[in-house]
């Protein structure tokens, strides 16, 4: 029989395994080339109220996470979650474990009414009925990046 998975917000004592999370979930996506954070920026990171990480944990061992960042949103005057990650590790999918993570961060964001908002890929249709099926309303949006190399003429006037 399989143990009970807990919920719980990270400490900077998880730092090493949520960044191992962050370069699982970045490998699966093809993106692991766009991970620069280390355990050290993590312990930093972890610090910080703004930030969430809720791990999912069977036993002793991190299973998956939510990570999610508490923001001013300027329409309302008032906060929102930005949903940065859900993953669970494999060989803990499709049993729960994601929706118990959703849960755990909805019940922390009912708290002070936040909406919490995520974008995912388009052609992600398994998440898109995760999310829908847990009563989120998607709708089609382009989302934008401008790093630094790309704005720095624009920033300088040239």
């Amino acid at each position: 029989m399989m143990t009970e998975v807990t919920i719980r917000r990270a400490t900077r004592d998880d730092a090493a395994e949520v960044a191992a999370m962050v370069r699982e979930i970045a490998a699966h996506e093809d993106q692991a080339t766009q991970v620069h954070v280390t355990d050290e920026r993590w312990h930093a990171l972890l610090g910080r109220p703004e930030v969430i990480v809720l791990l999912a944990e069977r036993g002793s061992r991190a299973i998956g996470y939510v990570s999610a960042v508490r923001q001013l949103h300027l329409w309302t005057g008032g906060d929102v979650l930005n949903l940065d990650d859900l993953y669970v590790r494999p060989g803990h999918r499709d049993v729960g474990v994601g929706r118990q993570l959703m849960a755990a961060l909805a019940a922390l964001a009912a708290s002070g009414w936040l909406l919490i908002r995520w974008g995912m890929e388009v052609d992600n249709v398994e998440a898109q009925r995760f999310y829908h099926r847990l009563g989120a309303t998607l709708r089609p949006k382009i989302l934008a990046a401008w790093p630094p190399s790309a704005y720095a003429e624009v920033a300088t006037g040239r």
